[in-house]
């Protein structure tokens, strides 16, 4: 074991209590499966947590979240594993590993889904694909449902549908002192409010209970890349093409390194590359002739076209796998300057690891159709957010790519606003006020005083119940 292995000593006589009644697995440091259940999506991650406790079902929750309590452990919960800051992983403390929770039950004539709290967007999709249904998942089909829906939780439905917490009709909650709470419009409403968009400070939520819409199997989806020499003219289209584009269509703007993959030119592979992906909601000749527009603009490569939904869920899985080294930096803006231009362009240019990206991401539409104090997800007027994640291989190149992120991030702050709860790193627990309206921040404040008085749910963009 390393050297930052668990040097914490569990009362063993709590431990053997705890295990008992318990219906999943507890593990210790050195069993089997510990290393396994302490790995997440980003291998920068290696904390050690206590205990692990792999639980099977709310009763496990529970007594969990008592033990932790009882022997004043830091508290993490694990859903899909994918916070890129790795708050889902209890250094020295009790990790709550909610992925043997992944049950997903759809009712196509209510059109809602019940979802346990460990389940990915894919064990979602799958299930509401099924019946021809949908709501506003990850951009990644393996990010987790709980995480990114106590976020806010943006993605390809986003303009149509909204956030995934905006489709949110209730949930189970696990509060600081063991109570199951029910949360939704008429029952502990505030809650239910600070649940969407609050993050995970206020419990642990067990099952979500989510509105599905009527979309079908088939989008209008897919990408289109240009060489990186051409961003000036694809970015000056890009903002002005926003400006016009009805609710059923989402926009994301990339660079990237261009894959070899078939549908790329030989000369365009490996090279730094500027890509609009798509994804129209709604009837698929309008979508057609939505994007032409794109499609006109001479794209190096274009695969834009009629898709299986659950294939567009899964089109940028592959670009960030799990086991390689992140790290991220985000920001809300308004517009995008040819200041702002030049600075991103100038940054992708000087990438060094082919794995990364800068993501420019266009919102409003519904997300900005409720009002501002709707939920506790903040910024909704806000039209695009900047997304750069550095991703790498090897912990040799740590500082090359950590220094190119957090340049490019200090260069576009001038023209950013806020930050998305979501996309925030480990060392940036200093941007909480970046995160939320003075207002909301505030109304968080005083729910966290009465849900979790003694912050046992710290591990996380916390939010102080002293401050």
């Amino acid at each position: 074991m390393s050297e930052a292995a668990v040097t914490t000593r569990l009362d063993e006589s709590a431990v053997q209590e705890l295990a008992a009644g318990f219906g999943g697995e507890l593990l210790l440091p050195g069993d089997e499966g510990y290393e396994e259940a302490r790995s997440v999506w980003n291998a920068m991650i290696d904390n050690h947590p206590a205990l692990i406790a792999r639980c099977r079902g709310t009763a496990d929750v529970i007594a969990a979240v008592n033990f932790g309590r009882s022997q004043n452990l830091p508290v993490s919960v694990r859903g899909g594993g994918h916070s890129v800051a790795g708050t889902s992983v209890a250094d020295q403390g009790l990790m709550l590993d909610l992925s043997l929770m992944r049950a997903v039950i759809v009712n196509p004539e209510e059109r809602t889904a019940i979802v346990q709290g460990g389940a990915l967007w894919s064990d979602l999709d799958r299930e509401a694909q099924a019946f021809g249904l949908a709501v506003t998942g990850g951009h990644i089909s393996h990010t987790g449902v709980g995480g990114l829906t106590t976020g806010g939780g943006i993605g390809w439905l986003v303009r149509k549908y909204g956030l995934s917490s905006d489709n949110l009709i209730a949930a189970d909650v696990v509060t600081a002192d063991g109570r199951l709470v029910r949360a939704s419009e008429s029952e502990n409403s505030d809650l239910f409010w600070g649940v969407r968009g609050g993050g995970g400070n206020f419990g642990v939520v067990t099952t979500f209970t989510f509105r599905l819409h009527p979309l079908g199997t088939m989008v209008v989806g897919g990408l289109a890349l240009w060489p990186l020499n051409q961003a000036q003219h694809v970015l000056d289209f890009f903002r002005a093409y926003a400006d016009r584009i009805p609710d059923e269509l989402t926009l994301v703007l990339a660079f990237l390194t261009a894959p070899p993959l078939p549908f790329v030119p030989d000369d365009l592979q490996g090279r730094k590359a500027v890509a609009i992906i798509v994804c129209y909601a709604g009837d698929l000749d309008e979508g057609l002739r939505a994007v032409q527009p794109i499609k006109d603009l001479a794209p190096a490569a274009d695969v834009i076209g009629p898709i299986p939904y659950l294939a567009q869920q899964t089109l940028l899985d592959a670009v960030y796998p799990h086991g390689h080294r992140y790290y991220t930096r985000t920001d809300f803006l308004d517009g995008l300057s040819d200041e702002g231009i030049e600075i991103l362009t100038a940054a992708a240019d000087a990438m060094s690891a082919p794995f990364s990206t800068i993501t420019f991401q266009h919102y409003l539409g519904a997300v900005n159709a409720l009002p501002a104090d709707a939920t506790a997800y903040s910024h909704r007027d806000a039209k695009f957010t900047i997304f750069t994640l550095a991703q790498w291989a090897s912990a040799a190149d740590d500082a090359e790519n950590i220094g190119w992120c957090r340049r490019l991030a200090e260069a576009m702050r001038p023209y950013s606003r806020g930050a998305y709860v979501n996309f925030l790193g480990a060392d940036e627990t200093d941007r909480l006020r970046a995160a939320y309206r003075p207002e909301t921040l505030e109304r968080l404040q005083t729910l966290k005083r009465t849900y979790d008085p003694q912050n046992l749910f710290r591990l996380n963009l916390n939010i102080n119940p002293e401050s």
